[in-house]
């Protein structure tokens, strides 16, 4: 909230220029309270505006339950969120690159209670937050507040990344979107203003402290850094020093992380691995990435022919590759994860934006109506696919903790786990977590006995 605040704040008093795309300083009398001008209000009718597109797509998706993986999250937050387990946080090689969203976790069920509700409203303001910042890019001139409004629209609704914001256990993804955004803001700000602006370059020091402490997918910022040095100040050399802190720390962070892979799950699991054909998954996922929006999009950033929107184009490749390779290296997939493209989903939306107003620029003096159709079928599509088809499968993945903890709600036997499409552990903390009844309640068949006596037997072997 800060950096849009800030972004206000480099913007206010201008207005926009409908010629060339940029805004100017307006003629404001002075006698004009600051609150009334022009820029403000609409600056606060665009933040409301992009609020409210960025929970439509997830108007249903706040009524879901929990889903597997949550229970997880919550039951860490619950060891590690308390000041008391922060030294286990810190001895924890996975855990502790996601503390921010443990620390969101733990204080959301003190507030709220183990409720889906709060957990999945959580999740979506973070995505209303981060829709925000997308606008907030404006404040870079290489981008602009044309592009960035539309790119903070389309980002808004973009069913692509949907499982980042449905899924609470992805959470981590929107807290690193966040603090790596912000980041990038601040370095903006300061590459613009550095004699009068050394605070920022110290806020995107923090940023990137706390994007490091959300999810190893943080270490993304430094080429971002880079990019936008490059692209802003033609003493790009000289200023390279600036960049050393943040290496350095990215350095650091990856050896500590490498160090402790013989304790860390994702050295084991397929998630990362320097052995993994990060090419061909970074070629599958940026492929993916772009169909179909991104890729009608260059086509009309090619037809426009204008120069002003392949600058936006190279800025919004770069970020893609920048956005995705840090979670190329798996080999489970062919391609990242939907939920991992969070990040990687801001370089489509410039492409988009970039697109969109390339048409625009051909046909608004004679078919406005064609800019005007455009746009709801890309808000019918992605707001469609994401209540229909993905609210669906959400369900489905629910299912089978719902079953469970509805059996044991109506029974006061043991429970005995014959078939489950998770860890058993995940239906030990459902049942825990959302019944009254006592620990040692479910038992499954560690070694190969089955209980006796006394048990109900529960079997879910259809794979969600």
């Amino acid at each position: 909230m800060g950096v849009v605040a800030l972004c206000a704040s480099l913007g206010s008093g201008s207005v926009f220029d409908r010629g060339h795309g940029e805004w100017s300083a307006p003629r404001v009398p002075h006698s004009l309270p600051a609150r009334a001008t022009p820029q403000a209000r609409w600056m606060v009718c665009a933040l409301v505006f992009l609020a409210a597109l960025a929970i439509l797509p997830y108007v249903r998706a706040v009524s879901l339950p929990l889903i597997s993986d949550d229970y997880d999250q919550i039951n860490k937050g619950r060891l590690y969120g308390p000041v008391s387990g922060w030294l286990a946080l810190l001895g924890d090689p996975l855990y502790r690159c996601r503390a921010t969203s443990l620390l969101v976790t733990h204080w959301a069920e003190r507030l709220f209670g183990i409720q889906p509700l709060a957990f999945n409203l959580t999740s979506l303001l973070m995505h209303v937050f981060n829709t925000w910042l997308v606008f907030a890019l404006g404040v870079w001139p290489r981008i602009g507040w044309r592009v960035a409004a539309v790119a903070a629209a389309f980002f808004a609704i973009y069913h692509g990344h949907q499982e980042a914001v449905t899924w609470y256990a992805a959470l981590p993804e929107l807290v690193v979107f966040f603090f790596t955004v912000s980041g990038l803001i601040c370095w903006i700000c300061w590459l613009r203003r550095p004699a009068v602006s050394s605070l920022c370059y110290l806020a995107t020091l923090a940023c990137f402290l706390l994007a490091l402490a959300s999810k190893e997918s943080a270490v993304a910022l430094v080429p971002a850094l880079f990019l936008a040095l490059y692209a802003e100040r033609e003493d790009w050399r000289r200023r390279l020093v600036t960049l050393v802190p943040f290496a350095g720390l990215a350095f650091a962070y990856f050896v500590l992380v490498y160090a402790s892979r013989a304790e860390h799950l994702f050295f084991h699991d397929g998630t990362f691995s320097l052995e993994a054909p990060f090419l061909i998954v970074l070629a599958r996922s940026s492929a993916r990435l772009f169909w179909i929006w991104g890729l009608a999009s260059l086509v009309l950033i090619i037809v426009s022919g204008a120069e002003r929107w392949r600058r936006v184009l190279l800025v919004a490749l770069a970020w893609v590759v920048i956005g995705l390779l840090p979670y190329s290296f798996l080999t489970y997939m062919p391609q990242v994860p939907s939920r991992h493209t969070y990040l990687a989903s801001v370089g489509l939306s410039l492409v988009v934006a970039a697109g969109f107003h390339g048409l625009a620029g051909k046909v608004w003096q004679l078919r406005p109506w064609l800019v005007w159709f455009l746009a709801g079928v890309m808000l019918i599509h992605n707001c469609g696919y994401v209540w229909t088809k993905k609210h669906a499968q959400m369900l489905k993945r629910a299912a089978p903790t719902e079953e469970l903890v509805e059996l044991a709600s109506r029974t006061h036997e043991g429970i005995y786990l014959e078939c489950f499409p998770y860890s058993p552990e995940i239906a030990v903390l459902a049942v825990e977590m959302r019944t009254p009844r006592p620990p040692g309640t479910v038992a499954w068949e560690p070694a190969g006995q089955k209980p006796e006596n006394h048990y109900v037997h529960f079997c879910w072997a259809e794979k969600p």
